[in-house]
C-alpha cells in the first residue's frame, strides 16, 4: 500500500493514531523499529537539530532536503511540517509539488504570516482568512496524488480566540482541506469544543510541557482526534541524555559514568541496518 493511501485510511477510519516527532533518518528509524505506524516529520525539531528555534529561519530547500532523508529510510506514512508553505499561494504549490516527489504521505500547512514562529510561542500573527483559503485550493489543485493528504492548521486561538479558530477552520474545510489542526487548545474545553464544532478529521499537537493539557488517547479517539502529533519529545530527550554524557565525559574524561545509560557499538549498528548494506 502507499503511504499516502495509508494516512488516508487513518484517518477516514476510526481510533486515533500516534506520530512521534522525527528530524533526522536516525530518529525516524527509531520510530519505525518502535512499532509506530507513521512519523511526523516536526519541522521545529529539524530547525533546532540545525541548532537555530522555530521561527522560521530555515529555507524551503534545507527542510525540503532533510524531509527526503527521512523518506529514505522508512516505508511508514510521514507528515510533514510544511509551515506556511514557505510563502505565498505560489511558493505552496511549490512545496506541495515538492513533498509529493520526495515522498511524503501528507503535510500540514499554517495561516500564521510568513516567517512563521512555534505554535507554542507566543505573539503570532495570522494571514486573512481569503489568503489561506487561496493557498490551500492552489496546493489542492497542484496535488497529482488524490491520496495524498493536505492538513489545514490554524493558530488562531492565541491570536484571534477559540470562535475565530472554529470560524477559520470551517473555511479551510470547506476550500477542500482533508483535515483540520487547530493549534495550541489551551484546556481540555476547548479541545472538547473543538471536537463539537468540527465532526470532520482533526490532529492534535500534544505534549508534556505545553500550552495543551494531555488528554488520553480513548478519549480523543472519542473526539474524533484522529491523528496526534508529538513533535519534540525524542529531541528533548536526545538533548538530555547528550547533556548527561558530555558532563560526564567532562568530569572524567570518558563516559563510563554513563555507560548504562549508552547504545552499545553493537545495537547501534542494528539500528542503521549496517549489515544490510554491506551484505552481511
Amino acid at each position: 500500500m502507499k503511504p499516502t493511501t495509508a494516512l488516508r485510511r487513518m484517518i477516514e477510519g476510526e481510533g486515533t493514531h500516534l506520530a512521534p516527532g522525527a528530524f533526522d533518518g536516525l530518529t525516524t528509524r527509531l520510530v519505525e523499529q518502535a512499532g509506530f505506524e507513521l512519523v511526523y516529520a516536526s519541522g521545529g525539531a529539524i530547525a533546532r537539530s540545525c541548532g537555530v528555534p522555530d521561527i522560521g529561519l530555515l529555507s524551503f530547500t534545507e527542510v525540503a532536503d532533510r524531509l527526503a532523508q527521512l523518506a529514505e529510510v522508512t516505508t511508514l506514512p510521514i507528515i510533514a511540517d510544511a509551515d506556511t508553505g514557505f510563502g505565498n499561494e505560489v511558493n505552496a504549490v511549490r512545496t506541495i509539488r515538492t513533498y509529493e516527489r520526495i515522498g511524503m504521505a501528507g503535510l500540514h500547512v499554517e495561516d500564521q504570516t510568513f516567517p512563521k514562529r512555534c505554535g507554542h510561542l507566543d505573539d503570532k500573527s495570522l494571514v486573512p482568512v481569503a489568503e489561506m483559503t487561496l493557498k490551500i485550493r492552489a496546493m489542492l489543485d497542484a496535488r497529482t496524488d488524490p491520496d495524498f493528504v493536505v492538513i489545514a492548521r490554524t493558530d488562531a486561538i492565541a491570536v484571534e480566540g477559540l470562535d475565530s479558530a472554529l470560524d477559520r477552520a470551517r473555511a479551510y474545510l470547506a476550500a477542500g482541506a482533508d483535515m483540520i489542526f487547530v493549534e495550541a487548545p489551551e484546556s481540555v474545553a476547548q479541545i472538547e469544543a473543538v471536537a463539537e464544532a468540527i465532526p470532520q478529521p482533526k490532529l492534535i499537537n500534544m505534549f508534556a510541557g505545553g500550552k495543551t493539557p494531555v488528554v488520553p488517547r480513548q478519549r480523543l479517539a472519542e473526539l474524533g482526534y484522529r491523528l496526534v502529533i508529538i513533535p519534540s519529545d525524542l529531541q528533548r530527550a536526545a538533548i538530555a541524555a547528550c547533556q548527561r554524557t558530555l558532563r560526564a565525559i567532562l568530569a572524567d574524561g570518558d563516559s563510563s559514568a554513563v555507560l548504562s545509560e549508552l547504545t552499545t557499538f553493537a545495537e547501534r549498528e542494528q539500528i542503521v541496518r549496517t549489515s544490510e548494506y554491506l551484505g552481511g
